[in-house]
């Protein structure tokens, strides 16, 4: 899986950063910068990490009891700097940049903030000296918006960023039949090809104060990624050179997607969308769309209904004819002033351009 993947989303929990006392584990975390620094030679990584909250414990004298929201709130906004500021130590030991992205859970139920967090992702992506790194906004989110930990944050990233792997590293070593702490006799499962009843029944709670997770987080974030084509991995993160260690063969439990990234975005987009205008293409676009194209504003010559940038619209030829269904790049107000123009005049018309496409090709689903 980690040989294949081109982009991986790595998760890093509580446990790894901080130690029993919630002082930051640098040298681990340095371990780790060098085995992401070798693997973003040629793939993409985005980490998501905990710790803030752990952090911010010490400074606020909290001990190990378990915190009320506000509480928590208050100890990330203290641990948020230590957190960010260990990361960009670590990094920066590999000629590496950290970003920073704060999300909360609003912002995967949002369309528009969605496709802000994504564009994002992406355009930091392209700077190969940049590792975006993500945490859950424990300052702001309420008890509603929370993720409620970050395995199912990560798998949210892993689904928004289309990567095809995600690492969770965390104090266990994958998946058992039971509790290994409590049943010697305990059988590992390696690989997960679908998630059963019986493979919900094998998760078990969260095992420190520090900890928002456990197992059924993990197999939760499952569900999530491999439902987007994205395959993931449980993996014991203690030691240096996590990465690295998985790499060389280290122990997991290997949770298998079935179809890619491309193929889940595509089924979705074809029916879970209800669509919320019409546009109508030329024949030459037409002709370019069924070779695989992706729609140019210049191929467009009608726009119906009203629709914000990111929803769903059918395409239809001259006569009416469905040809498929897309997201569109710009909503109905912008994408009315640009139809028919050639992609180096959006600037020009509407003072801004997000993309020279009116619907990406990977945004596309042809009848």
């Amino acid at each position: 899986m980690l040989t294949n993947a081109k982009r991986i989303v790595i998760k890093v929990g509580s446990s790894l950063i901080t130690d029993e006392a919630n002082a930051a584990r640098e040298s681990w975390l340095k371990s780790l910068a060098a085995d992401i620094a070798e693997v973003r030679k040629n793939k993409e990584v985005i980490v998501v990490t905990s710790g803030a909250v752990a952090l911010g414990r010490a400074a606020l004298d909290y001990g190990k009891r378990t915190l009320e929201l506000e509480e928590k709130q208050a100890a990330a906004a203290c641990g948020q700097i230590t957190l960010f500021s260990l990361w960009s130590a670590a990094l920066g030991t590999q000629s590496l940049k950290p970003a920073q992205i704060l999300l909360t859970a609003d912002d995967s139920i949002n369309r528009q903030r969605y496709l802000n967090a994504r564009t994002t992702i992406e355009t930091l992506l392209e700077n190969k000296h940049v590792v975006p790194i993500i945490n859950e906004n424990d300052t702001v989110a309420t008890a509603e918006l929370r993720f409620g930990d970050n395995d199912r944050l990560a798998a949210r990233v892993a689904q928004m960023s289309g990567a095809d792997l995600l690492i969770l590293f965390s104090d266990i070593d994958g998946l058992y039949s039971s509790d290994p702490n409590q049943n010697p006799d305990a059988k590992f499962i390696d690989e997960v090809k679908d998630i059963t009843p019986d493979i919900e029944r094998m998760a078990g709670g969260a095992k420190t104060a520090v900890s928002s997770g456990g197992m059924t987080t993990k197999i939760e974030a499952a569900k999530i990624a491999t439902a987007a084509g994205c395959n993931m991995i449980i993996a014991r993160g203690e030691v240096e050179h996590p990465l690295k260690k998985l790499q060389d063969g280290g122990k997991a439990t290997r949770f298998v997607a079935h179809g890619t990234p491309k193929s889940a975005r595509k089924h979705w987009i074809a029916g879970s969308l209800h669509p919320a205008g019409n546009v109508t293409v030329d024949d030459g676009a037409a002709k370019a769309l069924s070779a695989g194209k992706s729609l140019l504003p210049a191929g467009v010559v009608a726009i119906e209904g009203r629709f914000e940038r990111g929803d769903a619209v059918f395409i239809r030829d001259g006569k009416g004819n469905l040809l498929g269904k897309g997201l569109i790049a710009y909503n109905s107000t912008d994408a009315k002033k640009i139809l028919g123009k050639k992609s180096q005049e959006i600037e020009t018309i509407l003072g801004f351009k997000r993309r020279d496409v009116l619907i990406h090709r990977d945004d596309l689903v042809l009848e």
